[in-house]
């Protein structure tokens, strides 16, 4: 059986003004798709895959027109050259916006449909953040979403997808898919897996995928900062008996919207003035605070400096702020060498509009060598504040992304990140965990951004409203 292998991977804030273009996505492109460690878990399926396209950015701002229309073109243009073809796997993210259109995930997925024709199955991986549309639905037979939020199953739900796409063609079975709405959108911080109400809810999808006629349950939380009507959650059931997949779709979104009043945040959460406060009275340590609105990883600029201006006029000591996308402040850096002093204005290098810069002097402690440069980065001493400055938007997730810089959060007594729930390397070494809700285009506080696109009434922008689910089958279903 042949397959081929493509998709894109990114998700969008439209509070974010800055657009995402062509050099911030990494695209893999023929044999190097093959060869990423990303789908080396294809080699376990008797299947010949066929690579085509596969573009992967982190969450930015909308992703610019021209670069989405190269990215998709390619893309298909390789996939008309890999026929004939037996099925597609599409790996995506599923909350992608792009410059002047919506439902950008449903204009790539139906263009592959397009190409292929109505017989070739498409199975897709989802992230439990993106958003679902019926024209995507009517384009897919087979669809599985993460598990887990912080996300440490995306091997797995890729898998899940592919072995429903060998398992069709091997046996000639067609499935189909159901989905349910829910009129509900939440940040992932209050969502995660980690915690109830959301682990229990996660916990019931293996039992749902044993029932008789179904083969996959997923259950969506969708991506709330994007403003557009397609954010919400849902519940999605992939199988063959119509009835049963219509029960579980009803049953899981009915649980989804009875939990809704229940999801809160996993650590202790606070303006940055009571978060810092807290953060410096202290006696443990290292305690790593999530700057939260500003989380590159969530869609946000990544260059506010709320935290750090608050800290300075604090004259916090022991502290790492990781980091601040500046490309001038890091130019700034590298041109006074390491041990050289610097006087910058650091913030707002991307959105003015979001943030006023602040004037920091300060001492270079730290060059990365690089020969890209929008790869380099820099630390400054600011007192008794290490500032890491980079030259684009990154996230610092990673014990790794602070050793290659000559620091260890280990060893300090307090960590700012642009962060929202901590990855999994640091939230085992926070002592405690505290976060931030600070501004910016990821705000926490999602009832204060402007709502002009999302579905009305919707959870937690309306409250006082009733609902009963919806369940709508693929158009790919059409009764049989």
């Amino acid at each position: 059986m042949r397959i081929a292998v493509g998709g894109i991977h990114i998700e969008c804030s439209t509070y974010n003004p800055v657009p995402t273009r062509m050099e911030d996505f990494r695209v893999l492109r023929g044999d190097a798709l093959s060869q990423a460690p990303y789908f080396a878990f294809l080699s376990d399926f008797p299947a010949q895959f066929i690579p085509t396209l596969h573009a992967r950015a982190i969450p930015g701002g909308p992703v610019a027109a021209d670069t989405y229309r190269a990215l998709r073109d390619d893309f298909l243009n390789r996939l008309r050259a890999a026929g004939p073809l037996d099925g597609v796997y599409l790996s995506m993210h599923g909350a992608m916006f792009v410059e002047g259109m919506e439902d950008a995930e449903g204009d790539w997925i139906t263009a592959t449909r397009a190409v292929v024709g109505g017989d070739v199955p498409i199975s897709v991986s989802y992230d439990l953040h993106g958003n679902v549309t019926q024209r995507i639905i009517d384009a897919i037979d087979m669809f599985s979403t993460y598990r887990t939020a912080p996300h440490i199953d995306v091997e797995q739900t890729m898998r899940r997808a592919v072995t429903m796409l060998v398992r069709s063609l091997a046996h000639g079975i067609r499935p189909f898919v159901t989905w349910a709405p829910v009129p509900v959108v939440l940040p992932g911080e209050r969502t995660s897996t980690q915690d109830e109400p959301a682990r229990g809810l996660y916990v019931r999808l293996p039992e749902i995928d044993g029932r008789e006629g179904i083969w996959d349950a997923s259950l969506m939380v969708g991506y709330v900062w994007a403003d557009e009507p397609r954010a919400t959650a849902a519940s999605v059931m992939t199988g063959t008996d119509i009835d049963a997949l219509r029960h579980a779709a009803r049953e899981m979104a009915v649980a989804y919207w009875d939990a809704r009043t229940h999801f809160e945040f996993g650590c202790w959460t606070g303006t940055i003035a009571q978060t810092l406060d807290r953060a410096m009275d202290s006696g443990a340590g290292p305690v790593v605070v999530a700057d939260s609105g500003d989380n590159p990883t969530g869609g946000g600029v990544g260059d506010r400096i709320d935290v750090l201006h608050a800290l300075i006029q604090r004259d916090a000591r022991d502290v790492i702020v990781a980091g601040i996308a500046d490309p001038q402040a890091t130019r700034a850096a590298y041109a006074a060498g390491t041990g050289g002093q610097v006087t910058v204005e650091i913030g707002g290098a991307l959105d003015p509009a979001g943030t006023k810069p602040i004037r920091i002097s300060g001492e270079v402690r730290f060059l990365l060598d690089h020969a890209e440069e929008r790869e380099r980065q820099a630390v400054i001493a600011v007192g008794g504040i290490l500032v890491v400055v980079a030259v684009r938007r990154r996230p610092y997730h990673n014990i790794a992304d602070f050793t290659e810089l000559d620091l260890d959060p280990r060893r300090t007594r307090i960590v700012v990140v642009k962060s929202g729930y901590l990855s999994p390397e640091l939230a085992p070494i926070a002592s405690p965990a505290l976060m931030a809700l600070s501004p910016g285009a990821v705000d926490q506080h999602v009832t204060r951004l402007p709502r002009l696109r999302k579905v009305r009434p919707t959870f937690p922008f309306d409250t006082s409203f009733t609902w009963s689910p919806v369940v709508h089958a693929s158009a790919r279903w059409n009764g049989r």
